[in-house]
């Protein structure tokens, strides 16, 4: 699918001028960072050198001073504390953080993960039920829980009580918890509304550490962690999730716990690590517990004391990820068949596909891959207990929360975002609510948001990327949403040599500009445009930066987005 290219327009040009100045850097950088909100040398410096004096103090969330001072109330009298999270990657390192940091000064205290395909997400009934018959009489809540308002009045008949950590939309009214920690609550004026769930859980034990006169070392340990969490869950790279991720991925690089390194080792990524990286080795693997058997293989790894046993974990979670692999690669091939093979639904403009064999964990991943190569808001769905369950992933711009609610009559439950969501229905309500979701989008969205798009941060020349421009470049990282790597254009480029494909579909080529100097990129998914680019003719590219690493050698490598013919310069 041909994308379409985007050049963001230039603002605030005295901005820009001052920090060029300001920080005697090139223009283009300037430029950069003004379109990232930067606009001063005091924000750029912040920006460039993330500091833990720059994280916010944490009794500044509602409600902080109810959770420490109840999980003091806990320690002092004996009681059974139950830490519970998600079985997500956010849940799990949550669960681990949390868990790892109260163990060392508390020993009644224990984790729980809700089986996916038995309990489901959130906090569960059969949870609640099993700390009252197990004595536990206060439950930390971590990435989840914001809108269990049921639940935690049944908890309170149990005499259980509840501090609940969430990042969460919250609905029309609050759970009855003892403590609820949550940013987006409309009565909590903490700074950073986006932490993630660990970063929740974090905040949580930085509080208590700075209330018992800890010393920070002992939450920092953790950050590692706090890392993976930011880059698995999608959460904006700004503010202090940009520190956190900062510091983490310093962690990650120079000091990981045991579990995490098992998985890297197993991964065969061992140092180096970006939050591409995580999402793409650590992420996975973590998440494939919880997907094919049981996310407390994942909280066990990540609390791992000894080599040994985080490396026994660490196999096991690897093992569970080629199961995952094999699911994913399956199931999406058998749903691109079903649609290549209909002209119905290739003419739609939305996709809903259903089988009751497929694995329910993975349908998600396979939501997404379909969501990539059709572009258009997508929903699979497979049999979990007599109902069909299913994962939905939308496209830049359309609220995929928003149809759903216009389609709440067909549903038994439903819940996410306005990118993601999961719901159940009856089998017998699967047809209506594929014509009705259909009818919902094509009236709501528009073909600009049925476009795949490349947004372009600037235009450049080759001659333009040099090692200053790299080295100042790389200071911009850790990139993810908010917060992306810089996309570039440039114009009227040739092949130094023929380009070649390598791998299933990769293009692999050495551009010039007329020169002498030709720089080495890499373009996934892109050999369609082979004859385009050996025949000669110039060419324009899109495209990210990056450090290649081959056999400790390092080179810089353009990571090509996209690719068109150039127009003729015409003559004035």
């Amino acid at each position: 699918m041909q994308k379409k290219w985007v050049e963001r327009e230039l603002e605030n040009l005295t901005a820009i001028a001052e920090l060029q100045e300001s920080l005697k850097i090139d223009r283009i950088l300037a430029e950069l960072l003004v379109k990232r909100g930067i606009n001063t040398y005091e924000q750029a410096h912040h920006y460039f050198r993330p500091t833990l004096e720059q994280l916010h103090d944490p009794f500044l969330m509602k409600d902080m001073d109810l959770a420490i001072d109840r999980i003091a109330q806990a320690i002092q009298l004996a009681e059974k504390i139950l830490i519970y999270g998600d079985y997500d990657v956010d849940g799990t390192t949550a669960v681990a953080l949390t868990y790892s940091f109260f163990r060392k000064h508390y020993s009644a205290i224990d984790f729980y993960i809700p089986d996916r395909y038995l309990e489901g997400y959130g906090i569960s009934t059969q949870s609640i039920d099993y700390a009252a018959e197990n004595g536990y009489t206060l439950i930390i809540a971590l990435d989840c829980g914001i809108k269990s308002n049921d639940k935690i009045d049944y908890a309170i008949e149990k005499g259980v009580d509840f501090i609940i950590c969430d990042h969460h939309l919250p609905g029309d009214s609050l759970p009855a918890a003892i403590a609820v920690l949550d940013p987006k609550r409309a009565d909590c004026e903490y700074p950073y509304k986006e932490l993630s769930g660990c970063g929740i859980g974090f905040k949580l034990i930085q509080a208590y550490a700075q209330k018992h006169d800890l010393p920070f070392k002992e939450v920092s340990t953790y950050l590692d962690l706090v890392a993976c969490s930011i880059a698995s869950d999608i959460v904006p790279i700004t503010g202090e999730n940009r520190v956190l991720a900062y510091l983490g991925l310093h962690k990650l690089n120079t000091d990981p716990c045991k579990g995490l390194t098992a998985l890297m080792n197993l991964s065969g990524k061992k140092d180096d690590l970006t939050i591409t990286d995580v999402v793409f080795t650590i992420g996975p693997r973590i998440n494939a517990a919880g997907r094919i058997d049981d996310a407390k293989h994942a909280v066990n790894l990540l609390i791992a004391d000894s080599d040994a046993f985080a490396f026994e974990k660490g196999q096991i979670i690897n093992i569970k990820n080629t199961e995952r692999r094999e699911h994913d690669s399956q199931i999406t091939e058998q749903a691109l068949a079903m649609i290549d093979s209909n002209p119905d639904l290739i003419a739609m403009k939305t996709t809903v596909l259903y089988n009751h064999d497929w694995h329910k964990g993975v349908i998600g991943i396979v939501a997404s891959r379909l969501t990539e190569k059709y572009y258009r808001p997508t929903i699979v769905l497979t049999n979990s207990n007599g109902f069909a369950a299913g994962s939905a992933r939308s496209v830049i711009g359309f609220d995929l929360y928003e149809a759903l609610s216009e389609c709440s009559d067909l549903l038994v439950q439903f819940g996410g975002h306005k990118f993601a969501a999961g719901m159940t229905m009856k089998t017998e309500n699967i047809p209506a609510f594929q014509q009705r979701f259909e009818e919902v989008v094509s009236r709501t969205i528009t073909d600009e948001q049925l476009t795949q798009s490349i947004s372009i941060d600037a235009e450049i020349t080759l001659k333009h990327i040099d090692a200053k421009f790299f080295r100042i470049l790389k200071q911009f990282e850790p990139f993810g949403p908010q917060n992306m790597a810089p996309v570039f254009l440039s114009r009227n480029v040739y092949t130094y040599g023929n380009a070649t494909l390598v791998g299933t579909n990769h293009l692999k080529m050495n551009v010039h500009q007329n020169d002498q100097n030709y720089y080495n990129c890499i373009g996934f998914d892109l050999g369609e445009f082979l004859p385009m680019i050996n025949s000669g003719a110039p060419f324009d590219i899109c495209y990210t930066i990056e450090e290649n690493i081959w056999k400790e050698k390092r080179a810089i490598q353009l990571n090509i987005k996209g690719i068109r013919a150039s127009l003729p310069i015409l003559n004035e």
